[in-house]
């Protein structure tokens, strides 16, 4: 645990050392973000609105997303870089420290761009969400959720570079699931909605929390804690299967 903490602080310093660069990076993002949050806007104001979703049902998904998406991004960055990682034997650093390489791995790297993402859904959540006490519980909550579903879901796509000897399986995914669960679930039919909850279950990262929090239901709500426990499960074990076929290429740099 100490190894995992010292980690942490030293990645945090790092992406704090240059704090214009930060703070620019991060605004950038934010920029970005709004422009699509004006896009939807546009969008209801004329066609009032999508399979039953209206603009505060799309706001809440949107905050849900870019929050878990800041930390996944952002925080645990490296959770995109998994399979690149894999292949250029970048693993090689995290394997000679005392502590769990995956917890390690996650953990070396901040990307201040997408804290960006994380500021401006907490901030859309704030100002638009209808926060309440009990909807900032759920917030928090499904996020939470929602965030180690998509962290686990790059680990599993990323670790496949273990066996397929490429890297681009992981950001492939990451592609999927950012295409995917940008919208409601509900816009999507047959096979393209069934990927949504199983193959590629961003479902599960936006959809579904920003349902829990609009109209709690338990059965939502253990069904969300139940994908992302298993998404997260099943990546720290392929990963670990993954690890005991992974030849070092040697690379002692920063990962």
């Amino acid at each position: 645990m100490r190894a995992l903490l010292a980690t942490a602080r030293g990645a945090a310093l790092e992406a704090a050392a240059d704090r214009r660069a930060l703070a620019s990076q991060a605004l950038a993002m934010a920029v970005n973000d709004g422009v699509w949050i004006v896009f939807w806007v546009l969008f209801f104001d004329r066609a009032g609105d999508l399979r039953g979703w209206d603009l505060d049902g799309i706001i809440l998904l949107q905050a849900v997303l870019t929050t878990s998406g800041g930390i996944a991004l952002g925080l645990v960055a490296n959770a995109r870089r998994i399979g690149t990682l894999i292949v250029d034997g970048g693993l090689d650093p995290v394997l000679a420290l005392p502590a769990s390489p995956l917890g390690l791995l996650l953990l070396r790297r901040i990307e201040p761009v997408n804290l960006g993402d994380f500021a401006f859904g907490v901030t859309l959540f704030a100002v638009a969400g209808h926060p309440t006490p009990s909807r900032t519980l759920l917030f928090g909550a499904v996020v939470a959720a929602s965030a180690t579903l998509l962290t686990g879901f790059l680990v599993l796509t990323g670790s496949l570079a273990f066996f397929a000897g490429r890297g681009e399986s992981g950001e492939l995914g990451f592609h999927a699931m950012v295409l995917l669960g940008s919208y409601p679930v509900d816009v999507f039919a047959g096979t393209a909605k069934v990927l949504a909850y199983t193959v590629v279950p961003a479902a599960f990262v936006s959809t579904v929390p920003a349902r829990v929090i609009m109209d709690f239901d338990s059965g939502q709500a253990l069904l969300l804690l139940t994908a992302a426990s298993t998404v997260a499960l099943a990546a720290a074990a392929v990963f670990r299967a993954g690890l005991r076929r992974y030849t070092s290429g040697a690379v002692w740099t920063r990962a």
